[in-house]
């Protein structure tokens, strides 16, 4: 199956769903590193302590994003990029950070968050 392609106003429609499930990988995040943690302390040196079903569950919601064209990029940072092309079918990516009120960014494949362009300024 091939990922859905985004248009920004697409991506801005999508954004309280991706953000709710954003915020619910950062807390299953969050809960598994905190299991981890404590499960380090209680057997120090061991190596082989780890954290339930946490991280299926961020695993099993991030394929769920990348199946629809969606890339969490910073868990803990709520980095997510939305796959999309120019009229010309070069491939670029929409931009958002959870918290910020609609996709407003893009950069190239190449370019990474250090490339982020705002819309205003858009691909060619």
């Amino acid at each position: 199956m091939t990922p859905r392609v985004w248009t920004v106003e697409d991506a801005n429609a999508a954004l309280e769903r991706v953000g709710t499930t954003v915020e619910r990988i950062r807390a299953t995040a969050e809960a598994a590193r905190t299991r981890q943690d404590e499960l380090e302390e209680r057997s120090p040196g061991n190596g082989h302590a780890h954290g339930g079903g946490e991280v299926d569950r961020v695993r099993t919601e991030v394929a769920t994003l990348a199946a629809e064209g969606i890339v969490l990029r910073d868990v803990e940072r709520g980095l997510v990029d939305f796959d999309a092309l120019t009229a010309d079918g070069r491939h670029y990516w929409l931009c958002w950070l959870v918290g910020e009120p609609e996709v407003a960014w893009w950069h190239w494949p190449d370019d990474g968050f250090a490339g982020r362009t705002p819309l205003s300024d858009p691909p060619r």
